[in-house]
């Protein structure tokens, strides 16, 4: 009897130390924080890694695209994800804070607040829109520090002009640019404005490559950018994926803009650091929250996460990438009152 009532002891303490131990495994890399959104990965081919994205832009509602792609990406593809947002003094996510100081009021200017950067040293993957951030120094540490550490990154849309100040960064004694980087900065809208939209056309000399397995019809609502000058070219260590034609109006299906030349909306790089690593670079300068309405760019950015993460092996043509749920965001621009944007806590993003 009293040999019986030990056993079963023994399985009891061996049961819970499993139970813990497993509670432990799967827990969340990154702590919970109300200043940032954590998604726990579901089971999948990514379990293990962590994908830190930042949302932190004026224009685009990327504080309503990077929670559905860190749901996607947690729910149907294993990852750990935590959202990095660009927060007020009160804490609240706000689109609405000035890019700039008003005129003759340059001290009382603010500079903008995105809690959480520390994490991007256990990130296996950034993924980052912001825009025109005027951030403490340690937190641009924080991203230059992740530039340097030769793992991947995906930069979005306004991504290419994200900062006003230098990045605190340099190799061999000359300061790295976000240009230098990514392969290339914001110029000037290509298209037009707020009226143009743009259909991707994917480079026939690149249809085999992994990105674009299984993508067709990318389409969406943002003009394309020009990032670099006319009679130019990318730089020749980037790989051009996707051509962004310029449409008449802003219907999917519509007519080529014929004054308008297709350029380049997603590539590819290698960024080599101070150390001489490799890390893959994916650029898409298209990417506002209504563009990710469109499946064919979903299934490129899941498809860029396995290949930025040198998991080209798990890509597949027919995997979901149905957001987990309903995906219906505020238009982009900058009229907040009239488009119902405001300051709101992260938690009203989840």
């Amino acid at each position: 009897m009293v040999d019986t009532a030990f056993v079963m002891l023994r399985k009891n303490i061996a049961s819970a130390f499993l139970f813990l131990s497993q509670m432990v495994m799967s827990a969340h890399p990154v702590p919970e924080n109300p200043l940032w959104l954590n998604y726990p990965a579901a089971e999948g081919a990514g379990k293990g890694k962590l994908i830190v994205l930042i949302s932190a832009d004026q224009e685009y509602r990327s504080e309503q695209s990077m929670p559905m792609l860190a749901n996607l990406l947690s729910q149907r593809y294993g990852f750990d994800c935590t959202v990095l947002f660009g927060v007020n003094e009160q804490g609240l996510v706000d689109p609405t804070a000035p890019v700039y100081p008003e005129k003759g009021k340059e001290k009382e200017f603010k500079p903008h607040n995105i809690p959480g950067l520390e994490h991007l040293a256990k990130a296996d993957l950034m993924i980052f829109a912001t825009r025109l951030q005027t951030l403490p120094e340690q937190q641009m540490k924080y991203f230059a520090e992740y530039y340097d550490s030769g793992k991947p990154f995906i930069a979005v849309r306004t991504a290419n002009h994200g900062f006003r100040s230098p990045l605190p960064y340099e190799i061999e004694g000359k300061r790295v640019t976000l240009s230098q980087i990514l392969g290339g900065t914001f110029l000037n809208h290509h298209g037009e404005w707020s009226q143009d939209s743009t259909r991707g056309d994917i480079v026939p000399a690149q249809k085999n490559h992994p990105i674009l397995t299984g993508v067709k019809d990318i389409w969406g609502l943002t003009d394309v950018y020009r990032t670099y000058p006319e009679g130019e070219s990318l730089p020749a260590d980037c790989t051009a994926l996707v051509m962004g034609q310029p449409l008449i109006g802003r219907v999917q299906g519509g007519a080529n803009n014929p004054d308008k030349e297709p350029l380049p909306v997603v590539w590819t790089k290698l960024w080599t650091t101070s150390k001489g690593a490799k890390a893959r670079v994916i650029h898409n300068t298209m990417g506002s929250a209504k563009d990710f309405e469109n499946p064919g760019l979903r299934r490129l950015m899941v498809n860029g996460v396995f290949w930025a993460l040198a998991m080209e092996d798990q890509i597949k043509a027919d995997s979901s990438v149905e957001p987990i749920k309903e995906y219906n965001p505020l238009s982009s621009g900058f009229h907040y009152e009239k488009l119902g944007v405001k300051p709101q806590p992260p938690s009203a993003y989840r």
